[in-house]
């Protein structure tokens, strides 16, 4: 069990967290997500359907319907991924070391089913200066 925090209960809620095989997931996302969010891919910049959204609303993992980040959080990186000052609960993201590509990031991860989301970066906009840069593929937004 973990809690996760629900923002339409406004609160913690106990789940169970999810695991699925590799064909299990593949069987239910489409291609780019499951690329994203199950084999810890990114989609080229300027592509997601998130990087210039601007409706209101909870962006939500793709693979699991967890809530992850508000879009008043929502900012123009100038990146071409959607990127957020803080996701909408510590309890519904795991951080942890990626050290693919040749670099050292912190990667971002879906706290309920473990889909890779992105990473964060310590050059965000004040007061937390965290840049929380997800792959749209990784997300869906229920607007509000």
């Amino acid at each position: 069990m973990v809690q996760i925090y629900s923002v339409q209960k406004g609160g913690l809620i106990d789940l169970e967290l999810i695991e699925k095989t590799e064909s299990e997931w593949k069987a239910i996302l489409d291609p780019i997500t499951f690329e994203v969010a199950r084999r810890k891919g990114t989609e080229p910049p300027f592509t997601g359907r998130y990087h210039n959204c601007h409706d209101r609303g909870v962006y939500l993992c793709a693979c699991c319907g967890t809530d992850l980040f508000l879009s008043e959080d929502k900012f123009d990186s100038g990146t071409g991924w959607p990127s957020f000052t803080k996701a909408v609960s510590e309890q519904n993201i795991t951080i942890q070391v990626d050290h693919s590509g040749g670099m050292i990031r912190d990667e971002v991860l879906c706290a309920l089913c473990g889909a890779h989301l992105g990473h964060v970066f310590n050059d965000g906009p004040p007061p937390g200066g965290l840049r929380f840069c997800m792959n749209s593929a990784a997300l869906r937004l229920r607007k509000e």
